[in-house]
């Protein structure tokens, strides 16, 4: 039995700090990580060092998108409109819709809120996930609708 498994059996909750009987297990003990292991190390700091300080920038040319789509052709007529997130990594908060005389009693305020004329917020302002949608129908006679302000929560 050599010397390690001795202690082990001797008291095998006491493994660290290893015995070490020969310079060979000493040197063992000591060599340097393989190329590989340290190319993993550096690509991993990397990575994570762009998470940090590269997906804002990435995401500032990716504006929220706002689609409408006609549900039918009753008068008046219906619309269903979805508001976008399009960052892949970041919440958007705080997205403002210019929005006409857009009326507050045509859609729940939680979801699309009249601050003024030409001024809507979507979700009261809060964040909303990357890549998500928020999604309401209202019945009148189509308003356009477009992102005029809003940002991205990437820190």
């Amino acid at each position: 039995m050599n010397t390690h498994a001795k202690q082990f059996a001797e008291d095998p909750w006491q493994i660290w700090p290893p015995r070490l009987s020969s310079s060979r297990e000493v040197g063992r003990l000591l060599t340097m990580p393989s190329p590989t292991y340290l190319k993993l190390v550096i690509g991993t700091l990397l990575a994570l060092a762009s998470l940090h300080h590269g997906w804002g920038s990435k995401c500032s040319t990716n504006s929220p998108t706002v689609t409408q789509t006609q549900l039918g052709f009753g008068n008046p007529p219906k619309f269903m409109v979805e508001i976008q997130n399009t960052c892949p990594m970041c919440p958007v908060i705080d997205v403002h819709v210019k929005c006409g005389s857009f009326s507050q009693a045509l859609v729940n305020p939680k979801l699309f809120k009249v601050l003024g004329y030409n001024n809507c917020v979507v979700n009261g302002g809060l964040p909303f996930a990357p890549l998500s949608k928020i999604s309401f129908n209202y019945s009148h006679q189509q308003f356009i609708l477009s992102p005029s302000s809003w940002y991205f929560q990437c820190e």
